[in-house]
């Protein structure tokens, strides 16, 4: 397991941007599958996008508008949000497992404290 920080969340209005940061304590990241999940209130945590050795994954509903990219030398993994929706409007969570991709947080054994990201109509 890896220690996982969090920064970049906050409230904003529909179609603007944040960046998110997970930054890791841990051994280099090129040697982890890192993922950004959200969860909505009362709901189980959802894929939203995770990047590894093979290249970057996003699920369909934010496809074209987050991008992920990782800057190794700070050991830091960052989610770019364009283009933000009200549905948007979630606590996001940075997650690392040793390995490939993989789609289920039950799979992933290292997790930030999550961050708010609110969006406004």
């Amino acid at each position: 397991q890896v220690d996982l920080v969090e920064s970049g969340g906050g409230s904003v209005q529909a179609g603007d941007s944040l960046r998110l940061s997970c930054e890791s304590s841990g051994p280099s990241i090129s040697m982890y599958c890192m993922a950004w999940f959200r969860q909505y209130p009362g709901k189980d945590r959802e894929f939203v996008a995770a990047i590894s050795w093979t290249g970057s994954y996003y699920t369909d509903s934010v496809k074209g508008r987050f991008t992920l990219s990782r800057n190794t030398g700070k050991n830091t993994v960052y989610l770019q949000m364009n283009s933000l929706k009200p549905e948007d409007t979630a606590v996001y969570f940075c997650a690392a497992r040793p390995g490939d991709i993989n789609y289920r947080s039950a799979n992933y054994d290292s997790w930030g404290q999550g961050i708010q990201v609110t969006v406004s109509s």
